[in-house]
């Protein structure tokens, strides 16, 4: 058995803080076995990695990112989406054919992730196999759980990033199958979004969640041009959401980014469905692209998480992400007067805890999950007068120093410090 202890801090319900003062966590390989403030006769042999004062909080979850958009961090910020993908994104990702290349963007990109205390992904690689099982590896390596998805495009890419619909379901298939070697990353379905898609392409990948009981995750109501471009395309759809449903790539499994302009139609098929909004809200300043009432999707009982979203978002940071999460709220409320800003508890729900269902476990350090926490020590940063933890918790998730990350650890293991 394993033991650390810490002052414990994490939500177990939306907007609600659990905070335990010096406690004791014991887990072992198979997870998180309890947590007590004076510690059981039964564990007295066992070795304590005693944090003393640091905040132990549960690791993140990026439940949306690019990873070949990783090296354009930065880029194209003054340009809309449609355009921005055209102008950096899809050119940036054509450079992934080179695996050396994406061999050494990925190492990176994973390393800075655990760097982060982002321990659980749900990704998108680019449209090659070879490229997207480097990615798979790299994360892996590094201690990352979670899922990658190679991307399907059989339209609208550019001359060179566009497969034909042949080659984009056989290579699909081919990477499913390589997929079985990794222990902690899984295979997600990834139609990019529907205008990339043919309905022929979308139909096999809907096939494809039926046979091999795989997870999905695409953009949905993202921005005004996509969504008038999506009805263009499918004249029998009356709102983006149907052009996922008709094919099967509808269900409680299945992520979908944004929903900045979804409808309440839509919203409610999202809830009824069970699908996942994954709130991107550093992308949707940076694109142009609004603010997604998450207040008014939360009331109405729809499942929010968060994403990074890079590099649309222009941060890797998760604690950046759930920052700007409550800054856009904040936005809404000042320019529409109505769905009430997200609290700091709020957004660290969503960018902890939301997620856990996802991976078929329960909110904060639950029994029974795996153990993915961050150490953090926020002592040198300086205060005029002592501070509550739940202050020190608020003050951590907004200002960090550097080396304030201590540990990190991801499905049982401790993956960094």
């Amino acid at each position: 058995m394993n033991i650390i202890k810490g002052n414990l801090i994490f939500a177990e319900k939306f907007g609600e803080l659990t905070i335990l003062e010096h406690h004791y966590l014991a887990y072992d390989e198979h997870g998180i076995e309890g947590i007590y403030q004076t510690l059981p006769s039964a564990f007295s042999n066992c070795k304590i990695e005693d944090y003393q004062d640091a905040l132990i909080i549960p690791s993140f979850s990026d439940m949306h990112l690019h990873a070949p958009q990783y090296p354009m961090l930065g880029m194209g910020m003054d340009l809309p989406l449609l355009d921005w993908l055209n102008t950096y994104t899809f050119p940036t990702e054509s450079h992934f054919k080179d695996v050396a290349l994406a061999r050494k963007i990925y190492a990176d990109l994973a390393s800075n992730l655990v760097k982060n205390g982002t321990t659980r992904v749900a990704m998108f690689s680019s449209l090659h196999v070879d490229a997207t099982l480097v990615l798979m590896e790299e994360l892996e390596r590094a201690g990352i759980t979670g899922y990658v998805g190679k991307v399907n495009m059989d339209r609208n890419g550019g001359e060179d990033l566009q497969e034909t619909t042949e080659e984009s379901i056989s290579e699909t298939k081919r990477w499913i199958e390589a997929s079985k070697r990794f222990a902690h990353i899984k295979p997600i379905l990834t139609p990019r979004f529907t205008p990339s898609c043919t309905n022929e392409l979308m139909q096999a990948l809907g096939d494809m969640v039926k046979q091999y009981d795989l997870p999905i995750q695409s953009h949905l109501s993202e921005n005004q041009g996509e969504i008038a471009w999506v009805k263009e395309l499918h004249p029998d759809c009356q709102e983006y959401w149907e052009t996922y449903d008709k094919y099967g790539l509808w269900n409680n499994r299945t992520l979908m980014a944004h929903c900045v302009h979804s409808s309440d139609r839509e919203l409610s098929a999202i809830k009824d469905a069970g699908v996942y909004v994954v709130h991107c809200p550093s992308s949707n300043e940076d694109l142009l692209s609004g603010y997604a009432p998450i207040r008014h999707m939360m009331d109405m009982g729809v499942r929010v998480v968060l994403g990074s979203d890079i590099a649309g978002g222009d941060h890797l940071s998760m604690f950046d992400n759930l920052t700007a999460a409550i800054r856009a709220s904040k936005a809404r409320q000042v320019m529409y007067g109505k769905d009430r800003f997200l609290t700091v508890e709020e957004a660290f729900y969503l960018a902890t805890s939301a997620p856990a269902s996802f991976f078929d476990e329960k909110p904060g350090f639950a029994k029974g999950n795996s153990f993915h926490a961050i150490v953090i020590d926020d002592s040198k940063v300086l205060s005029v007068r002592p501070l509550s933890l739940k202050e020190r918790f608020e003050r951590a998730m907004y200002r960090r120093q550097e080396g304030a990350i201590l540990a990190v650890y991801s499905e049982n293991r401790k993956i960094y410090g």
